[in-house]
């Protein structure tokens, strides 16, 4: 009898310091976003806005001015010599392909993942990812030197035989990946602005601006069928933007691996380059969201939480990093090759020795703070080491290509490398660019995507208690 009795169980309700943070905080109703988002772009450009864009237009068009230097005059206006043939030209391509890396990988993975904190982050990040493509693009192009001849690089009939590209060339297939890359990231990032650019539409008071966002918006009327080909669309650019995350540092990393000098036959390479591009990408997230979270007082959207899920992404992929220097020194002495060992040693202790321990420190070290959940909720702490993140990667990529070449294996053709005027202002010229772009990004279009975070909120959620609750405006 007593067998047959039943038990009622009373589940004890989870401790209060275990519950999440919400994702938007101070229970805001779905029209304060509408309002705080929107009033970006609705109110009048901030003073600090227009002193930013009118530094960043000079400095992007002293890039221009570099380039065109360097087609009408050669590439000896570079610091390259013998043998160090590649210089701050692929150091700038990699470093740049790397920071577009976090964009696709927090609107692609993370949604496939159905993490919902990549709400208040993605459409910024996927912006930033177009752009830093861009900025990468320029590399390439100029620095084969005869940039006239460039179209010799497609399969086109000529006069002189049948001379196609290289097709077992990594450097070709670099122009596959990068602009597949880039052209599925613009699909993307377009497809997830179109409701937000229909509400903007919806807001507008100015008759041109309504013309133009409607035209962008594509009639969207948010009705159910256009939400259903929405959603549809968008898991389809999900599903092809994650494996280009992972091909495209691979294939950038193989022009390194597929070669015959030690230092950069290994066949570590390409995930050692995915976790370090994930690494950078996130560091520049943190750069520019940090500042613009503060500015446009965003705090109760871009949450504290926000903030260490994306330090504790870096503190991960920081570690790979790490962990993949230390094998490569292993392998190096393990393998027993002595030009392998030399490399590395040189590296650490070579005319080049800063370069290394600045990438170290960096790369390796400055993570490391993030284990500490008062530098991770800290913006100030946030944003120095972000820095640091996108300076050390950047010091990894001149490691790689520098160090690497600087001293063959005959003595009599070491050299030593430095860049000129027209190295450093190109690379500064493209700061200018990605700032450029980005400002009138956040200008133009909505910084946040308004209608994902609405949808974690809980008055989207009709099992909430707040689900049913009367809002305002939306």
């Amino acid at each position: 009898m007593e067998a047959a009795k039943q038990t009622s169980v009373t589940v004890a309700p989870a401790p209060r310091e275990l519950e999440r943070e919400p994702l938007v905080l101070n229970n805001r109703s779905l029209g304060w976003i509408s309002d705080r988002i929107c009033g970006i772009v609705e109110d009048k450009a901030p003073t600090w806005w227009w002193v930013s864009f009118i530094i960043s237009l000079p400095t992007a068009m002293i890039c221009f001015l570099m380039i065109g230097y360097l087609i009408s005059t050669g590439v000896g206006v570079w610091g390259l010599n013998h043998p160090i043939a590649w210089g701050w030209a692929i150091v700038n391509f990699v470093w740049w392909i790397g920071i577009g890396h976090a964009g696709t990988l927090i609107s692609a993975i993370l949604f496939l993942l159905r993490q919902k904190w990549r709400t208040s982050i993605n459409r910024a990040a996927e912006a930033m990812t177009i752009f830093a493509v861009m900025c990468a693009g320029i590399f390439p192009a100029i620095h084969v030197g005869r940039i006239w001849f460039a179209w010799w690089l497609f399969p086109l009939p000529n006069s002189n035989g049948p001379i196609w590209p290289q097709f077992r060339s990594p450097l070709l297939w670099d122009v596959f990946a990068v602009s597949t890359y880039f052209t599925v990231s613009l699909l993307f990032w377009y497809m997830g602005l179109i409701p937000d650019l229909a509400t903007i539409r919806d807001r507008c008071k100015s008759v041109y601006k309504k013309f133009f966002y409607g035209l962008f918006a594509l009639g969207w009327t948010g009705s159910n069928r256009h939400w259903s080909n929405y959603e549809k669309a968008y898991l389809l650019l999900a599903g092809l933007s994650t494996p280009l995350v992972l091909s495209v540092h691979s294939i950038v990393s193989f022009d390194f691996a597929v070669s015959q000098l030690p230092g950069w036959h290994t066949t570590i390479f390409p995930p050692y380059f995915v976790a370090g591009a994930v690494f950078s990408g996130f560091g520049m997230v943190l750069t520019l969201m940090v500042p613009l979270r503060s500015i446009f007082k965003l705090e109760d959207i871009i949450t504290v939480r926000h903030i260490e899920l994306m330090c504790k992404v870096i503190l991960t992929t920081g570690s790979i990093v790490g962990y993949a220097y230390g094998m490569e020194v292993f392998i190096a002495w393990y393998g027993g090759n002595p030009y392998e060992a030399y490399a590395f040693q040189n590296r650490a202790f070579g005319p080049y020795w800063w370069a290394y321990w600045i990438m170290i420190s960096c790369n390796v070290l400055s993570p490391q703070f993030f284990w500490f959940k008062k530098i991770r909720s800290n913006m100030l702490y946030v944003f120095i080491l972000s820095i640091f993140v996108n300076i050390g990667m950047w010091f990894e990529r001149f490691v790689i290509v520098v160090t690497s070449l600087h001293r063959d294996y005959l003595p009599s053709n070491w050299g030593y490398y430095s860049p000129t005027h027209v190295d450093i202002l190109t690379y500064v010229g493209t700061f200018g660019l990605f700032m450029a772009l980005f400002l009138l990004f956040i200008r133009f279009l909505p910084l946040i995507a308004i209608s994902e975070v609405k949808g974690v909120t809980p008055q989207a959620d009709p099992h909430h208690p707040l689900g049913g609750a009367k809002e305002g405006k939306h």
